[in-house]
C-alpha cells in the first residue's frame, strides 16, 4: 500500500517564481497555503513556525536563496553576490538549533560562487536547480529513513512519537513518522501514541492530522503521561526526530525529548532517533556546543492567544534540548542503522566512510 501526501512546499514557475508552504500555523482547522516572494516573507514563514520541521526547513532556504537572487536581478557582479549573501545571512539566523537551514544556504552559497562570472540570471536558475537538488535528494532521504527504521519494528508495533515528524516536517514522508509510514505500507499492524508537544501542539495539530490522513491509528496524550505510559508496557519503540545531532551522538530535538529518553530508558523501551546525515553537525564536539532557540514567553502564557497565566508572570520556553548520546538506543540515517557506541562512528559516515548499503551500521 502506498500513501499520498499534499504537497508541503513547492517552487510554482522558473525565474522568477515562487515558493507555495502549507500554513502549519492554520493546522488541523483549515490547509491554507503561503506565498513566498521574497526573503523577508520567508523569514517570516520560518519564524511563524509556518514552515517547520529540520528537514523541510532547509529544503525552503534552498528556495529562500532563490528568492534572493530574484529580489537583486537588476544588479550585477560583485554588488549583486553581495545582496544576496546578505540577505542568506539574514535567514541563516531566524532559527539557530536546526543545522539543515545553514547546510541548505552554504550549498547554495557555493553555487553563487562558482559562478561568479555569471549573469544574474543565469545565477538564479542555477541556485533553482540547486534547491530543487536538495528537495530531490530529501524525499530519497526520507524513504531510505523509512525503510531502514521499519526494520527495527515488529508485525505488530505500537510506539510513541514526540512533536512531529512526518511529511509536515521535511521535503518527503518524514524522519520518525517515515519509519510508521514504510512499516504500515508493508502491512504491519503498527499504533501510534503521540505526544500532545506543548506548548504549540505539534503533536496534537500535526501529527494527529497527518496519521489521521493515513489511516493510521493515533492516540493522543498529554507529555506529563508518557512516563506511565511507558511504564504500562504498551509501548515496544520511542520514535523521535533531531534538529541538531553532535559527533558524539548528542542530539537537540523538541522540548521534552529528554525526559522522554529518560523515561524510556528506564522503563527499557528502545529509543530511536531518526535523521538524516544532513541534520549531523560535524562541526560539534559535543552537545554542550548547540544552540537551543528561546521563543517568545506568549507561547506558554497565552498558547494560541488564550491567556492561561496570571498577569505579570514570566516564561522560560526554550523551543529545543539537548539529549545525551547515551540514553539512544540507534540512530536511523539513510545509510543506515547505526548503533553505539557513537563516538567516531558519526565521524566515519560524515566523512564518507560508510557510503553504501542499507545495513547496519554498528561496526565501523
Amino acid at each position: 500500500m502506498e500513501l499520498a501526501f499534499p504537497p508541503v512546499l513547492e517552487w510554482r514557475g522558473q525565474v522568477p517564481g515562487v515558493l507555495r508552504l502549507l500554513d502549519q500555523t492554520r493546522l488541523p482547522g483549515e490547509e491554507v497555503y503561503l506565498e513566498c516572494r521574497t526573503v523577508e516573507d520567508l523569514e517570516r514563514a520560518v519564524f511563524d513556525l509556518s514552515v517547520r520541521g529540520a528537514p523541510a526547513i532547509g529544503v525552503a532556504a534552498g528556495y529562500g536563496a532563490v528568492l534572493a537572487a530574484q529580489e537583486n536581478l537588476e544588479r550585477s557582479g560583485d554588488d549583486f553576490r553581495s545582496a544576496v549573501k546578505t540577505l542568506l545571512d539574514r535567514l541563516s539566523r531566524v532559527r539557530p538549533t536546526a543545522v539543515n537551514l545553514s547546510w541548505a544556504l552554504a550549498r547554495a552559497a557555493k553555487v553563487l560562487e562558482a559562478r561568479r562570472d555569471a549573469p544574474p540570471g543565469e545565477t538564479a536558475r542555477a541556485l533553482l536547480e540547486e534547491a530543487r537538488r536538495i528537495h530531490r535528494e530529501d524525499r530519497a532521504t526520507c524513504r531510505a529513513m523509512g525503510e531502514a527504521g521499519a526494520d527495527l519494528l515488529g508485525e505488530e508495533a505500537t510506539v510513541l512519537t514526540h512533536c512531529n515528524t512526518g511529511f509536515l516536517a521535511t521535503g518527503g514522508e518524514g524522519t520518525a513518522l517515515a519509519v510508521v509510514y514504510r512499516a504500515f505500507a508493508r502491512g504491519k499492524k503498527i499504533r501510534v501514541f503521540a505526544d500532545e508537544t506543548r506548548p504549540l501542539w505539534q503533536g496534537a495539530r500535526l501529527t494527529a492530522w497527518e496519521l489521521r490522513k493515513a489511516g493510521i491509528p493515533v492516540t493522543l496524550l498529554c507529555d506529563g503521561a508518557a512516563g506511565s505510559l511507558l511504564a504500562s508496557g504498551e509501548v515496544d519503540a520511542v520514535l523521535v526526530g533531531a534538529d541538531r545531532v553532535a559527533r558524539n551522538g548528542d542530539f537537540a530535538n523538541k522540548i521534552g525529548t529528554y525526559p522522554l529518553a529518560v523515561l524510556a530508558r528506564r522503563h527499557q523501551v528502545p529509543f530511536y532517533v531518526v535523521a538524516p546525515l544532513s541534520t549531523f553537525d560535524p562541526h560539534l564536539p559535543s552537545g554542550k556546543g548547540i544552540p537551543v532557540e528561546r521563543r517568545p514567553a506568549a507561547e506558554v502564557l497565552a498558547p494560541r492567544g488564550l491567556e492561561i497565566a496570571p498577569e505579570g508572570v514570566e516564561a522560560w520556553n526554550p523551543a529545543f534540548d539537548v539529549t545525551p548520546a547515551a540514553l539512544v538506543t540507534a540512530f536511523v540515517t539513510e545509510r543506515g542503522v547505526l548503533r553505539p557506541p557513537f563516538e567516531g562512528k558519526i565521524s566515519t559516515l560524515l566523512e564518507g566512510g560508510k557510503r553504501e548499503g542499507k545495513g547496519d551500521s554498528g561496526s565501523p
